[in-house]
């Protein structure tokens, strides 16, 4: 408590501490790095496998069983899935979170370099990435028109360059690029005329395209280097090498073949608003600013299109900084608001000197956090923002107490330094109480566990920090502020006052000159004036207004003249009974004192009403959704086909769905850009292997537009006349998890079984009430081309395996002869020998000839060319095959409700499913074979694990809340009052979520419900610590408890107003921007947050009520209990 009475002592130290604290605040708010998500090892490494040409069944055999043998005995591995497709074959591996991501991926590296030994030898190298955060692109920047493929690279390229320039990009790399290529287009009839082996032909190019070090010649003159060069420089190089000679005559490529430069076959197209496009996605470096990266990206990106050729289009797509500085925007304008409302309503009830003091310990308690997380080396992103934002509702709490019992105290007749000296001493202990209390709720989700700990650890860290600022706020800035007012407001006046005299003088002078024209002398003579006036009258004005400030300064030090009859009653030194008090207070008196006669009805009440609401929710309750729904900013057309479509037609079909969204588009105008891609192409969200493309929308603002849901019915009933296709669309989702929300997982070691089971499995979920959208990774129907050797007959006519599979590879791919390095191009670019065009057709394989020993030998003599169902990808989970069946759930349906029925209709549980308290007992049911497994992840796992975890945390923090309370009042039913009215605070929650017609949360919600619990524990602790220290002082228990409750009363109800007002905008989804000066309703980023501020504000609203009414009617049962137990003893 010295420590107050020092402090108020030397306030200039304090008070230059608290100017230090605004500025230095100010500053690492502005220039701490801004992110999306934060910066996380995402547990999971990703092995690369590739070979040209081989098949998923061999892919599986060969690359990845090899793989998975060695990696799945790495230390920390949860999960080991593969697949294998044509061409190659990948192997996810998902640890344990908080593994230490630089061993697991030297280990690995090790892993798979042991396994290299067992891959084929023509396999590519096989590569080992980890996924990161940070290299997940933060800007799309598209460019489109009219023009060739070449020149669109070249530009973007060149851009590419530009943009790796600047010191925070870590990558830009660019999508949908076409590598180059050396086509050899060999003449059949030169070959087979010259009796060329291909053999030779590959043999010849990799000995004539070599460098080759000579070493040196010491000859004691001098010392030289000596070369042999002879890579390939250019196409004349390749074109003029010798293959065969006659005695003088030498043929070489030229002879038997045309070479060109050409692209490698195209496997895709891209297009952005119906133009060709070639894409670069840019990805910035761990902890580098995410507003100021995208924009100096901009910048230069702006630039250089100034020397583009006019009918290049730029266009900037998924620009995350946009979602980033909304989020910024939101949490200024919140805490505007917040200080607004605190000072009308402390303005209203406590005076000028009570709300300046409130008004200025919000910004100091923020930004005195936000120096503390820049210290610790953290960056603002969205969960800091969560975090930042939850605590407008928690950090005025104290210094409103600390202020209105000052205020009290000074209306009683003390001095302002006495009174805020006496409010900080006084209430410093169950403020640090409550404050502590808080943080304890908050505690337990430093371990949640999982990626989402991960991610959500950053919000108990920034609310720790944010609170304990409070804290000091409330009890060392605020008093000595509180008692240096008047000297703080004399120094602002003799600066403010001349400064704005002075200013006025200024400019006036300064426009004067303006109308002065052709008069030198006189304009050098004003231009002297425009800064003597000014500090002549600034000096003057100084001195004049001394008197006046000196009157003003006396008058805010002064004690008040009127001791208010109200605080005298409510002292704790006084006799006089609240029950005569007139107004509010009066009346909140005389019904506690009836209440207090009856305080078994009103905690049986109290009970009833806690198990009715329960109960009633149970009923009529919209359900449980992990992540509430936020309007997205992009969708996606998913589109569907099956058979053996080309290239080309795959892109067709894209094409028509496209045009008829540019058809929406020409008429609405509602799309910043439409990027389509289609052909053979992966992508990682979509397993489904008749995937032939997707368009991406990117809308405009929301209030230009319809909501999405609206715009994609359009889309999907205007496409239903393209036949052929399936589509689906997908919405941005605002938050984990990613992917649709629900996902059975079937295993089962026998392939063909899982096939059949999985099937009839995905027929079930199509036809089952409220899933839409079915899909699952079994193999899509089509045929592929099998060609059988007869190794005998073949070797009778003196033929192999390798010399076929030569031969057969010209009218695919073609025969890779090797690679050049020219002077225009960064990259090796391979040569590949092959017929021309029109032999590369089914027809031609069975005409194709080898040559032999005994000359040209067609290999229809040996080869049986059979078709055969296509082999799909592959995909296996712990070495186990693997298949996963995906759906969407119906509009106004939630997840957790069709899991919880699947669980039940798969025989996973066998607890029947209810629907707002009642049993389900029509639910169709799926007999499963028993050597299949069966498994729900995705958002059910995430959902359950989620739920599990808070459930334990709401424990443990009630835990620690009860050992602090415990330490505070050292008293069992003090403790478990408090937390009894905890648990009661949730019913409040619950009315909300039915007076609003809201899911409850398991995310929002959830964090909702903990912080409530640390704002219902502030005011119950101030109550009880105020009661305890009354009941010494007054004659009876219950006039104790309603001097409490009338002392308490008016802190009760300005916190509670000031919260709840304070987080009114996020209830009702409406954004008032104080810059631009715009309301906004219904934005992405209100609609974030009305899940949390809809529990807390209800379940606060509820908790006052409580804190007024059953906490003293409780304080006074324990009475009551106690008189009958010593009644009972002396009788």
């Amino acid at each position: 408590m010295n420590i107050i009475d020092y402090a108020i002592s030397h306030s200039r130290v304090i008070i230059g501490l608290l100017v230090f604290i605004l500025i230095a605040g100010t500053v690492s708010y502005i220039t701490i790095p801004k992110e999306a998500t934060p910066d996380v090892n995402i547990p999971f490494i990703y092995i690369s496998l590739s070979q040209k040409g081989i098949s998923p069944d061999d892919s599986e055999r060969l690359l990845v069983k090899p793989i998975e043998d060695e990696v799945k005995s790495v230390e920390g591995v949860k999960e080991v899935r593969s697949t294998a497709y044509s061409g190659g074959g990948n192997v996810l591996l998902e640890f344990n979170p908080g593994f230490d991501a630089d061993k697991a991926i030297v280990d690995v590296r090790e892993k798979v370099d042991r396994a290299k030994g067992d891959l084929p030898n023509e396999a590519d190298e096989p590569t080992v990435n980890e996924i990161n955060v940070s290299a997940f692109p933060i800007l799309l920047i598209s460019l489109s028109g009219d023009l060739p493929d070449r020149t669109l690279q070249a530009l973007a390229e060149l851009l590419q360059d530009e943009i790796e320039t600047i010191p925070s990009i870590l990558e830009a790399k660019i999508g949908g690029k076409r590598k180059e290529q050396v086509d050899v287009i060999i003449d059949v009839r030169a070959i087979e005329g010259y009796n060329i082996k291909l053999n030779t032909l590959i043999s010849i190019v990799n000995q004539n395209n070599m460098m080759v070090s000579a070493g040196e010649q010491d000859t004691g003159d001098g010392s030289f280097a000596i070369k042999v060069p002879g890579l390939y420089e250019n196409l004349d190089d390749l074109l003029d090498t010798p293959i065969k000679t006659f005695g003088d005559a030498v043929i070489t490529f030229r002879d038997i073949a045309k070479v060109k430069r050409t692209f490698e076959d195209r496997k895709s197209f891209a297009r952005v608003n119906g133009k060709n496009s070639v894409t670069i996605e840019v990805s910035k470096r761990v902890g580098e600013n995410i507003i100021d990266t995208v924009n100096q990206v901009r910048n230069i990106v702006n630039e250089a299109q100034k020397t583009f050729p006019q009918n290049v289009k730029i266009s900037f797509s998924q620009d995350t900084s946009k979602y980033i500085k909304d989020m910024l925007n939101s949490l200024q304008n919140n805490v505007i608001a917040a200080i607004i409302l605190v000072l009308i309503i402390i303005l209203g009830s406590l005076g000028i000197r009570s709300g300046f003091l409130v008004g200025v310990s919000i910004p100091g308690a923020f930004l005195s956090g936000v120096l503390a997380l820049s210290i610790m080396g953290f960056t603002v992103n969205i969960v800091v923002l969560f975090a930042l934002i939850l605590s407008v509702g928690l950090l005025v709490d104290g210094a409103i107490v600390v202020v209105e019992y000052a205020d009290r105290k000074i209306n009683e007749g003390l001095s302002i330094t006495k009174s805020y000296a006496l409010a900080s001493k006084k209430m410093a202990l169950p403020i640090i109480a409550s404050t502590a209390t808080t943080l304890a709720a908050f505690l337990p989700l430093i371990f949640w566990p999982g990626l989402a700990g991960e991610f959500m650890k950053y919000l108990p860290i920034t609310l720790i920090c944010v609170l304990t600022s409070s804290l000091f706020m409330a009890l060392l800035f605020v008093p000595v502020v509180g008692s240096s007012t008047a000297s703080i407001i004399k120094i602002l006046l003799h600066i403010i006052l001349p400064l704005i005299a002075a200013l006025i003088a200024f400019y006036l002078i300064k426009i004067g000159k303006e109308y002065i024209i052709g008069f030198s002398f006189l304009r050098i003579g004003l231009t002297i004036l425009n800064y003597l006036l000014p500090t002549a009258l600034f000096i003057f004005v100084s001195i004049k207004i001394i008197p006046f400030i000196n009157k003003i300064s006396n008058s805010l030090s002064a004690p008040v003249k009127e001791i208010s009859k109200t605080a005298v009653v409510l002292s704790a030194a006084s006799n006089a009974s609240p029950l005569e008090l007139p107004g509010f207070t009066g009346f909140y008196a005389k019904l506690i004192n009836k209440l207090l006669s009856h305080p078994s009805k009103v905690i049986i009440s109290a009970i009833l009403i806690l198990i009715s609401v329960q109960f009633l929710y149970s009923r009529i309750g919209s359900g449980v959704e992990f992540f509430p729904e936020v309007e997205p900013d992009l969708s996606k057309i998913v589109i569907y086909a099956r058979g053996n479509l080309s290239v080309e037609e795959k892109n067709n079909y894209v094409a028509r769905v496209e045009r008829i969204i540019l058809d929406i588009q020409k008429s609405n105008n509602e799309f910043k850009n439409i990027y389509s891609i289609s052909g053979n192409i992966s992508e990682r969200s979509e397993d489904s292997e008749d995937f032939i493309g997707s368009v991406s929308l990117e809308y405009t603002e929301l209030e230009e537009r319809r909501p999405s849901k609206i715009i994609l019915k359009e889309i999907m009933e205007k496409t239903q006349s393209i036949n052929g296709i399936k589509i689906e669309t997908r919405e941005q989702e605002s938050g984990p998890p990613r992917g649709k929300p629900i996902n059975v997982k079937l295993t089962s070691p026998n392939k063909n079984l899982l096939f059949v089971e999985a099937s009839r499995l995905k027929k079930f979920m199509d036809n089952y009430p409220g899933l839409v959208n079915v899909e699952a990774n079994l193999p899509a129907p089509g045929i592929e081309w099998e060609i059988k050797v007869n190794r005998k007959q073949a070797s009778k006519f003196g033929a192999n395996i390798s010399s076929i599979g030569n031969v057969i590879k010209l009218s695919t791919n073609g025969i890779k002869l090797g690679e050049y390095r020219p002077d225009d191009t960064s990259e090796s670019i391979p040569i590949y020998l092959r017929y021309p065009q029109k032999g590369r057709t089914l027809d031609m394989l069975q005409n194709l000839r080898v040559n032999t020993q005994n000359g040209l030998v067609p290999i229809s003599n040996f080869v049986e060319i059979v078709p055969r169902n296509r082999t799909g990808n592959i995909i296996r989970v712990d070495s186990k095959n693997a298949i996963n069946i995906k759906t969407d759930v119906d509009i106004g349906i939630f997840a957790d409700s069709k899991m919880k029925e699947l669980e039940f209709a798969l025989g996973l549980t066998s607890e029947v499913p209810t629907f707002r308290g009642r049993q389900l007992n029509n639910i169709q049911t799926f007999d499963l074979n028993s050597n299949v497994r069966a498994k729900l992840t995705g958002e059910s796992e995430d959902q359950k694990e989620a739920q599990k975890f808070l459930t334990k945390a709401f424990a443990v923090a009630l835990f620690l809340m009860l050992l602090i309370l415990l330490l505070q009042f050292n008293s069992f039913y003090s403790s478990f009052l408090i937390l009894f009215a905890v648990a009661m605070s949730t019913v409040g929650v619950l009315i909300g979520l039915m007076i609003t017609g809201q899911a409850f949360g398991i995310v929002m919600t959830g964090v909702g419900v903990i912080a409530l619990a640390g704002i219902v524990v502030n005011n119950n602790i101030i109550l009880i610590d105020t009661f305890d220290y009354l009941k010494k002082e007054m004659p009876s228990v219950k006039d104790a408890i309603i001097k409490t409750g009338a002392q308490r009363l008016r802190p009760v109800l300005l916190t509670t107003c000031t919260t709840v007002l304070g987080l009114l905008p996020m209830v009702t989804m409406t954004n008032v921007d104080f810059i631009s000066r715009e309301i906004k309703m219904g934005t992405q980023d209100t609609q974030w947050w009305v899940q949390l501020s809809t529990a807390i504000v209800f379940g606060l609203i509820f908790a006052t009520l409580l804190t007024l009414i059953v906490t003293p009617s409780a304080l006074m049962l324990r009475e009551n209990i106690k008189r009958w137990y010593l009644k009972k003893i002396s009788s």
